[in-house]
């Protein structure tokens, strides 16, 4: 699993780089944005190595829960950057550490789960990387966030979704292992975007028909709302205009080589029609077929759209036997992308 885990499409970055509406300045954060992305493919594609290396180990006795870090970059690109005292003495540095600690206690209290990797893996995040960053990833071991250029975006911590998100990539590199190439990838970007979005609710004590379903809407920034965009995503409408980075909705429109950003609207939207027919909080049951089907079976780093819905639909048999309403649900949305 070679993965971009980014939250900003690469698509977006090159368009708001050749963009003459904005500033020198503004130009080159996005340019910039994309060469660093470069990069961290190839630290990526080692750290996921040695967790698929280390899948394969015995487990010893019961770790202790993740602990939660903070370290500054102060604008540079050195990581970690300078440890940060928790909560930290800023905005940025005080929202990583209470929503990735948020993000650590969603994942124990819904799911059982204990960090990450499952093994208490410490959770790591590194703020104010480098001059108005656009973007926010995680590299295989840690997390890190932008400031954003306070035009198109904003400060990345601002956004519950995109800390949920970022971090259930660390969840698939230590479980499915999906690869981040065509089908797969697309699943990939998809659970991480589930994920992040069931993580809001989760913080807002949102049911499914109150929520928004937006990817990113707290970090567009003014230039952005200008031009019409609201969000970077829309799990309830991939395709609406105003997405940053619109997406298709049924698995007919599937093409190899897309961009596992844009072919992640398909199962994304999936999981919303599931989640809405279901009712009630999406983690009630939803996110239980989500997870089980990402995290039970060991890893799968080249399994397909079609094979992932399979399961889900198995799994929403065995955890729900008695609920064939719930098993509606999941067949019925899967049935009306393609799948």
């Amino acid at each position: 699993m070679i993965c971009t885990c980014s939250i900003v499409p690469p698509k977006v970055l090159r368009r708001f780089a050749r963009d003459k509406r904005l500033s020198t300045r503004e130009r080159k954060a996005f340019a910039d944005a994309i060469e660093y992305e470069k990069q961290w493919r190839k630290l990526r594609a080692v750290h996921t190595e040695l967790s698929a290396a280390s899948s394969r180990l015995e487990r010893g006795a019961a770790p202790p829960a993740p602990k939660v870090t903070v370290f500054n970059c102060k604008h540079g690109t050195t990581l970690p950057g300078v440890p940060v005292a928790a909560p930290g003495n800023d905005a940025t540095s005080k929202r990583a550490f209470a929503e990735t600690t948020a993000v650590a206690a969603f994942y124990e209290l819904l799911f059982d789960r204990n960090s990450v990797d499952d093994e208490g893996k410490t959770l790591m995040s590194s703020v104010h990387f480098s001059v108005d960053y656009n973007n926010a990833f995680w590299n295989g071991t840690q997390m890190v966030y932008g400031d954003g250029d306070g035009n198109i975006f904003l400060d990345f911590t601002k956004a519950s979704d995109v800390i949920g998100h970022e971090l259930t990539h660390g969840v698939t590199q230590f479980s499915a292992q999906l690869e981040y190439s065509d089908e797969p990838g697309g699943l990939n970007e998809s659970v991480s975007d589930v994920f992040g979005s069931m993580f809001r609710q989760w913080r807002r004590d949102e049911t499914v028909d109150k929520a928004d379903w937006l990817i990113g809407k707290e970090i567009i920034g003014p230039g952005a709302k200008a031009r019409g965009f609201e969000c970077l995503r829309d799990m309830s409408n991939p395709a609406a205009k105003h997405c940053l980075a619109p997406q298709p909705t049924h698995f007919s429109d599937f093409r190899p080589g897309m961009d596992p950003h844009e072919s992640s609207g398909i199962p994304n939207l999936a999981f919303h029609d599931a989640a809405v027919a279901i009712g009630g909080y999406s983690w009630q049951k939803a996110g239980m077929i989500w997870y089980k089907a990402l995290t039970a079976f060991g890893p799968q780093p080249n399994m397909k759209m079609k094979a992932f819905a399979q399961r889900t639909r198995k799994v929403a048999k065995s955890l729900f036997p008695r609920d064939a309403r719930t098993f509606a649900a999941v067949d019925r949305a899967w049935a009306a992308v393609g799948l």
